[in-house]
């Protein structure tokens, strides 16, 4: 499996604030992106996978839910995320 126990313990750690804080909205963000980059990346080599492509989609759709929410509640965080994952807005 691409996305190991290990692996998403390390990315609530980082952006979360603990490993066990797997329901901060930051820390659900860059798991989202860590995905989206895994999928895109597959997209790139099998262009007909219309599963995948659609399950990107949604991904991509719950990440910007997210941003909004994160965007709402504190700009502050907001701006340091979208700065730290480089995400595009």
């Amino acid at each position: 499996m691409y996305l190991a126990a290990e692996k998403k313990q390390e990315i609530f750690k980082q952006f979360g604030g603990n490993a066990a804080n797997t329901g901060s909205t930051e820390g659900q963000i860059a798991l989202f992106s860590f995905r989206i980059k895994h999928l895109t990346e597959h997209m790139k080599e099998n262009r007909k996978d219309k599963f995948t492509q659609r399950s990107l989609v949604r991904l991509v759709g719950k990440r910007r839910r997210l941003l909004d929410y994160l965007k709402d509640r504190d700009i502050v965080k907001y701006r340091e995320l979208i700065k730290e994952l480089g995400i595009r807005k």
